[in-house]
């Protein structure tokens, strides 16, 4: 993928900047990275957690940086330094957000529409569904997000929501390559640190609220106020808003909406909804919906296990409506929508018909929810594998934990990516909650998480079914500094073959 923008050499004044004394400078690439920096490049020298970027400005000089970018504080620890080199200084009360529209502007044109979705869990399913349905309807559609790019165009990710000069770059690639219809995943930090503000979106959606990401935003207020970042900023007021009703935030959600002038669509069990799912019925392979909209009532069926696909299905619908597409028609392509990879996947089945099922679920709300979709589709035991990552949001483990137990009839807790934190104190903390939720008799630790799938797999009966819940789509286990290959459908695959003497 090129580097560069559409136009390589821009002034200051052609990328909505001005710097202190009027200075001018022409520009030929953007960095935050000072190592990047080459002869005409604007530096963002931003603040950090533990440094502020304004450290690495006479590193960026010495390069050829022709202009430097940062917030007040940062022209107070390097302001002498440009001047003194007779480079630009540009100062910004934002400079997250001015890097943001700076990066829109420097790469160029977008695919035409695009939607983002936050909320704790569901956004991967919810963007890759709106890509389904763009995709049979005949679009060039992508989504972006935690799997990368997927769709008619892919690339890789190593962020959710990428920083700006990613992000930017990446979209206008897809546009290059064709993509007309794009829907991205909104996480709370890329909200949080302004990466989405130079993005144009035509809509955007609430899955959820629950528990997560507290080791960054400290309380949930802070959490849901980044996340609210998307509706109250960053979501144009003239477009249109998707919101789950469902949710106990969402209502504050859609009235943040339209506070703002958003038209909103409220989807949800609640007759009030606009999008109103009223029935489900299950069978083992899928579901069949009963749900209205605009006065119309449909049938459709959904070839995906779990209740709660129903509700990314509708949310994902409903996106891809308030971005321009007829409705009948979007329903109609319902049925033909597949399971996103690493979301309630089906990743092998034993001999005796026992399924096994990968899901991304890291969170208690997450572990409760895929646990309660899949009862309704199982005649026999539910078995869960849970665990919980290393240097991540320590109050959920116990919570993890006790979920599985209240949700599944037996429980193996093992290793997730337990980073750089000893994996016994992680599963311990997962064990504890199990183990006082009532399930001293129903939980077994497991350490080494192929083998807790090879012994969960060999516990199936006739009518059972397993859960991997934690690493979903992921192909790698994070241990100390290494990321060492691992794939929880592979692994399960494996297993159920091993098992069933054909391997």
């Amino acid at each position: 993928m090129t580097n560069g923008a559409a136009n390589k050499n821009s002034n200051l004044a052609a990328l909505g900047l001005r710097a202190r004394g009027g200075k001018e400078a022409q520009i030929t690439a953007i960095s935050v990275d000072s190592r990047e920096v080459t002869q005409g490049t604007l530096f963002f020298a931003l603040p950090g957690t533990k440094v502020h970027g304004a450290s690495f400005v006479a590193k960026a000089l010495a390069q050829g940086a022709a202009a430097v970018l940062t917030d007040p504080e940062g022209a107070a620890l390097c302001s002498a330094e440009v001047e003194a080199a007779g480079a630009a200084l540009i100062v910004a009360e934002d400079a997250r957000a001015a890097l943001a529209q700076t990066a829109s502007i420097w790469f160029g044109p977008t695919p035409s529409t695009v939607v983002a979705v936050t909320g704790t869990n569901g956004k991967t399913s919810v963007s890759t569904f709106c890509r389904q349905i763009w995709l049979e309807l005949g679009h060039e559609a992508c989504n972006l997000g935690t799997t990368g790019v997927e769709g008619a165009w892919t690339y890789p990710l190593r962020h959710t929501t990428p920083e700006p000069i990613t992000l930017h770059r990446v979209m206008a690639e897809a546009a290059r390559q064709g993509v007309t219809h794009l829907s991205m995943e909104a996480s709370s930090h890329g909200l949080d640190q302004r990466r989405l503000d130079g993005v144009m979106l035509k809509a955007a959606g609430f899955t959820n609220f629950t528990q997560d990401h507290l080791d960054y935003h400290k309380t949930f207020e802070a959490y849901f106020e980044a996340k609210m970042g998307l509706f109250d900023r960053v979501l144009p007021p003239e477009a249109g808003a998707v919101i789950n009703i469902d949710d106990p935030k969402g209502t504050r959600v859609a009235d943040i909406a339209e506070d703002r002038g958003q038209e909103v669509i409220r989807v949800g069990r609640r007759e009030d909804a606009d999008l109103y799912l009223s029935a489900q019925r299950f069978d083992a392979t899928g579901q069949e919906l009963r749900f209205s909209f605009e006065g119309k009532t449909y049938l459709k069926r959904l070839n995906l296990v779990g209740g709660f696909q129903a509700d990314n299905v509708l949310l994902a619908a409903g996106l891809v409506i308030a971005a321009g597409e007829d409705p009948a028609a979007v329903f109609e392509t319902l049925p033909y929508l597949t399971t996103v990879r690493g979301r309630m996947q089906l990743a092998a089945t034993r001999a005796n018909g026992a399924a096994v099922f990968v899901d991304y679920a890291h969170t208690p709300d997450a572990v409760r929810t895929a646990l309660r979709a899949m009862r309704p589709h199982v005649m026999g035991r539910i078995i869960a594998i849970v665990g919980a990552g290393g240097d991540r949001d320590t109050l959920k483990r116990p919570l993890m934990g006790a979920e599985a137990v209240r949700n599944a009839d037996f429980v193996i807790v093992t290793d997730d990516n337990p980073r750089s934190e000893d994996p016994a104190k992680i599963r311990a903390a997962v064990l504890e909650g199990a183990i006082n939720a009532g399930g001293s008799d129903r939980v077994m630790e497991v350490a080494d998480r192929a083998e807790a799938i090879l012994r969960a797999a060999d516990m199936l009966e006739p009518g059972d079914a397993l859960l991997v819940a934690g690493k979903g789509h992921e192909t790698g286990q994070i241990i100390g500094d290494d990321i060492l290959p691992f794939d929880d459908v592979e692994q399960a695959s494996v297993a159920v073959a091993a098992l069933d003497g054909k391997i």
